[in-house]
């Protein structure tokens, strides 16, 4: 490595980088103002770039994802897990905290909708490769199994770990927590002023600001749809704006109050309340079919693995799946990255993959078949219960209709309500941390500035709103045509982080350095004892 990047840089303060924050927040701003003058044009607009890039970029994201996940892995089993990042220091965070506030990056995309929705969704009409599996228990492990794939190892692994790993090393090395550091090995210390650098930081925090601007505002009209079902609300604009500024308020005060407390205490009463959801949904369903679903579905899983990954036979069905998530988890990836590293030091790079993509994915795979597979015991109980309010309604309906055929479905609504509603604010409080950091030139971000990302996130979902959910779900696409160019920026981490680690190895003392050919080691001179005059 260059001694360009070996130089450490001293942090003087916090200062604010305006180009970054200009133009994110001005593109933002220009997305919404346009979406309300030309929703159609928007919309279709959206449409076309998503088509477009699912097509020539679908393939490349399927494999960036599958070789992420198998280069952490033989780099955390091996010797090279024992490196320690960030320095020879006591990790800021337990294990359970710190697990949680990891999950409150990505898990909150998916929250309670998906892990409704899509398991029944790929039980009633299978994946393409496995069409002709029959319905039953077998249809159901796989439909599962399909939903691990798209939530687990991949979508956890692209920002918890090489990415990671990068962000630590140069932090280390005196880089900046921005998505610029990211290519610091390739360009070295140039990449903290030249214009690439800002052009890396302005797409990346773009990507994440629409993705999760649009599940904010999506969660606005879901919020208001089962507030209007269940408990007789009115399900118009009024209830989603109470609905989006609740969430954004709630996700403000845990910003100002410091990354140190709120997120913190969010985090926890987030896995604590998705606990209590699981707990009750299981207990009023059948427990041993849950069991012995995610028993299947993680067998299906192991040996699927790589095939449904890597999938291509049907371009319309990746468009709507595969591709879609892979995208969209894709756009987070570096900002997931910042926020991941910066409450990581300390940690090996053994406990980085376990706590940042392994435990991640196996208690996301928990959360899908805790309320997926009680719709899916549902349905084989009683066909179409689940899948017709499904067809008719979407992600909502699939939620909604596995809570009306249980016992106390007022009691577990309010519970789904509360654990959504804290799985979005842990989400808005980490993102608004890892945007703010990606808008620092230096120092820690402010909490005013991390209050205003956050504010502005939900103010733009409010907007949104009054055009209808077209403008919310154009937006909640375009972070898949920012996948485009944050896979390249993703990229070099692949060859980047080995490299890396490699030479903290050896700066750790837990590999010997390795010597050019026909060359060897230097003996080490002996020298005589020196002797020491006794005391007198």
């Amino acid at each position: 490595m260059s001694s360009e990047q070996r130089t450490p840089v001293p942090k003087t303060g916090s200062r604010p980088d305006p180009w970054v924050i200009g133009v994110s927040g001005g593109l933002l701003v220009a997305f919404v103002l346009t979406a309300l003058v030309l929703p159609a044009q928007v919309s279709a607009g959206v449409d076309a770039a998503f088509a477009w890039s699912a097509r020539w970029f679908g393939a490349y994201w399927q494999v960036l994802l599958l070789a992420t996940v198998a280069v952490i892995t033989v780099l955390a089993m091996s010797r090279y897990g024992r490196v320690r990042m960030g320095g020879d220091v006591t990790p800021e965070f337990g294990w359970f905290r710190w697990v949680a506030m990891i999950l409150t990056t990505l898990l909150a995309a998916g929250g309670v909708f998906w892990a409704a929705a899509e398991p029944i969704a790929h039980y009633v009409d299978a994946p393409p490769q496995y069409a002709d599996v029959q319905v039953g228990m077998d249809g159901a492990a796989v439909a599962m199994a399909q939903s691990f794939v798209h939530w687990g190892f991949p979508a956890w692994a692209i920002g918890g770990s090489l990415a990671t790993l990068v962000m630590m090393r140069g932090v280390e090395k005196g880089m900046p927590l921005r998505p610029r550091t990211l290519l610091w090995p390739v360009m070295g210390d140039r990449i903290r002023t030249h214009w690439i650098g800002s052009v890396v930081d302005i797409c990346c925090v773009v990507a994440v600001v629409a993705g999760t601007v649009g599940p904010i505002g999506f969660l606005g009209l879901q919020m208001s749809y089962i507030g209007g079902e269940v408990f007789g609300l009115s399900s118009g604009y009024g209830t989603q704006v109470i609905v989006i500024v609740g969430l954004t308020l709630v996700a403000t005060v845990s910003v100002l109050s410091g990354l140190d407390h709120g997120i913190q205490l969010i985090s926890r009463i987030n896995v604590w309340a998705a606990l209590a959801l699981i707990v009750l949904l299981v207990g009023l369903a059948s427990l041993p079919y849950v069991v012995d679903l995610f028993l299947q579905a993680s067998a299906v899983h192991i040996r699927e693995f790589v095939p449904m990954t890597l999938f291509r036979g049907d371009q319309e069905w990746l468009g709507y799946w595969t591709v879609f998530f892979f995208g969209w988890f894709i756009g987070y990836g570096p900002l997931m990255a910042i926020f991941i590293a910066r409450i990581s030091k300390g940690r090996t790079v053994r406990q980085i993959f376990l706590g940042a993509t392994v435990l991640p994915a196996v208690i996301t795979g928990l959360w899908f078949t805790a309320l997926g597979g009680t719709g899916l015991w549902l349905e084989q109980s009683d066909p179409g219960i689940i899948s017709g309010p499904y067809a008719e309604h979407g992600l909502p309906a699939a939620a909604l209709a596995i809570v009306d055929a249980l016992p106390m479905s007022g009691l577990t609504a309010l519970v789904m309500v509360v654990v959504t509603l804290i799985f979005f604010a842990g989400t808005m409080d980490a993102m608004s941390y890892a945007i703010s950091a990606s808008s620092m030139r230096e120092g820690e971000p402010r909490s005013l500035i991390r209050a205003f990302w956050c504010v502005g996130m939900g103010v733009a979902a409010v907007v949104l709103l009054t055009i209808g959910d077209g403008g919310v779900q154009a937006l909640q696409s375009f972070i898949v045509v920012t996948a485009v160019p944050v896979g390249l920026i993703m990229l070099p981490s692949l060859w980047t982080t080995p490299r890396l680690i490699r030479e903290m190895a050896v700066e750790q003392g837990i590999v010997t350095p390795t010597l050019p050919a026909g060359e060897v080691a230097a003996p080490v001179e002996e020298t005589a004892p020196v002797e020491v005059p006794a005391k007198v």
